[in-house]
């Protein structure tokens, strides 16, 4: 496609001579549930990360968006919803949660503060606060407006103090922790998967190297017994390997539509 640039400094006859990606372009990632995200998600996003806490907030994000999506004119299929899970996982439940407890030990508590300040948006004073009392009030931020509100609901729901709340959110930074047997954690991203709370996950490895390689040994064979995860891939893009459909490009998309209207 001709560029045709004619400016006071040069001009260029184009089109550039590189070839098109075998993606067509780059899958387009949105990370964010407030209002404004959910908005840019449905209109431009084909995959979103996301972070939920229980099966009902991931089931009301999942609907609304893929409702918005289809109101854009867009397929609802083509946008595949993912949170972040952080798994812990043990051959015994035992193990998994013996894990969970030494890596949250290791929080330094200037870290942690440093953490929750970040995480609500910044306006957190934490400077002589009991770390053993619950979370106080926070004041209006506008930014990570959805991130702030799931820290106060992790808070609340849980009873935690602040000291709980920094070593709970520390290893996922707000994303849902799953801590237990193979078995178990498959349970929930199957729920998840098969009752709309996801399209698939982000999996966020509390460590590296050993904390990937728990979930790859233990929990996908698992997955791939329930008929739940691939045994091979499917392509050879991520774009194909996520089952997503192949963009057109600008021009094929203006002519499709000047047709439409003729």
């Amino acid at each position: 496609h001709y560029t045709d640039h004619k400016g006071e400094h040069f001009k260029v006859r184009g089109p550039l001579n590189v070839n098109r990606s075998a993606q067509g372009h780059p899958v387009i990632v949105q990370a964010g549930q407030s209002e404004d995200g959910r908005g840019l998600a449905a209109a431009t996003a084909e995959v979103i990360f996301t972070a939920h806490q229980k099966l009902d907030t991931a089931q009301e994000f999942y609907r609304d968006i893929k409702a918005r999506a289809r109101g854009l004119g867009r397929d609802p299929n083509h946008i595949l919803v993912m949170p972040g899970v952080s798994p812990f996982v043990g051959r015994t439940e035992a193990e998994a949660r013996e894990k969970y407890d030494r890596l949250t030990s290791l929080i330094l508590e200037e870290d942690g503060i440093a953490l929750i300040k970040g995480l609500t948006g910044g306006t957190l004073d934490l400077t002589g606060v009991n770390l053993d009392g619950p979370l106080p009030p926070v004041g209006p931020t506008e930014g990570m407006k959805s991130r702030q509100a799931l820290i106060r609901q992790i808070a609340d729901e849980n009873g935690f103090t602040i000291r709980q709340l920094y070593q709970h959110v520390a290893s996922a930074r707000g994303h849902f922790t799953l801590v237990g047997t193979a078995t178990q954690v498959a349970d929930i991203l199957e729920d998840w998967f098969q009752n709309e709370g996801a399209d698939g996950f982000n999996i966020l490895p509390p460590w590296l190297p050993t904390g990937l390689t728990d979930f790859v040994d233990l929990v996908i064979p698992e997955l791939q017994r329930r008929g739940l995860f691939r045994t091979q891939y499917e392509g050879r893009t991520l774009r194909e390997n996520l089952g997503l459909p192949f963009p057109d490009t600008r021009w094929a998309a203006e002519r499709r539509q000047a047709h439409a209207a003729e």
